[in-house]
């Protein structure tokens, strides 16, 4: 308990928890797109550095909006466990704008009007396919980065989410082996699904509402 605590209080202390209220709340329009305009994440290893960053953008503000609007019946482990995921989101988005600096791409305007927030359901759905759809996509983007230091982040970062994929399944199916289950770990092999970023691009499309081109991107 007191490590739990000691960590909250580090992150808050830190400048996190401002820093989540500033992306639902908006800032200038200095620092944030504008909806419908195109965002280009640009070439190399700064375009996938900024093609992880709108994700982590996309699910930062995701739980943010589930912390500031609890479902109904929300459980004490549930809100324990969507508040260390909601953290965690916040700083690996931090950690990118901060790494790329002016070539970091503006903040994105995320779209959740198909998310009912006052339903579990709605919002566990939601956050199954956006850490599975997170996961899936370091590993697509793994063998395009060419900065080894980066490949190294990216690595301890797709873990992480991994684990955010395992216990939002283990809430929504407990004690089943859905945390890992057939249809995102390949059943012969072991290893998670890898897909590219011309295939998660348009799938997490409609949860933006600036248009996200990915055309400079590796391939």
């Amino acid at each position: 308990m007191l490590e739990k605590v000691n960590r909250r209080y580090f992150l808050r202390s830190a400048g996190v928890a401002a820093a989540t209220g500033a992306f639902i709340m908006g800032c200038t329009l200095d620092d944030h797109n504008l909806p419908g305009e195109v965002v280009d994440l640009g070439t190399g290893d700064i375009g996938i550095l900024n093609y992880a960053y709108a994700l982590e953008q996309l699910e930062a503000a995701f739980y943010t909006q589930v912390m500031m609007s609890p479902y109904a019946g929300m459980t004490d482990e549930e809100k324990m466990i969507l508040t260390d995921i909601m953290y965690h989101e916040i700083v690996h988005r931090q950690f990118f704008k901060a790494a790329l600096g002016a070539a970091a791409i503006k903040g994105l305007t995320p779209n959740f009007d198909g998310i009912d927030f006052n339903s579990r359901a709605s919002v566990l759905g939601a956050a199954k396919l956006f850490e599975d759809t997170g996961v899936q996509a370091y590993n697509g983007a793994g063998n395009l980065i060419e900065n080894v230091n980066y490949l190294l982040i990216a690595g301890k970062i797709v873990s992480v989410e991994a684990r955010h994929a395992a216990a939002i399944r283990d809430l929504l199916n407990p004690n089943s082996a859905d945390f890992s289950g057939d249809d995102v770990v390949d059943p012969a092999t072991g290893f998670d699904k890898a897909v590219k970023p011309g295939v998660i691009l348009p799938a997490v499309q409609p949860f933006v509402k600036n248009t996200i081109s990915g055309s400079g991107l590796p391939q």
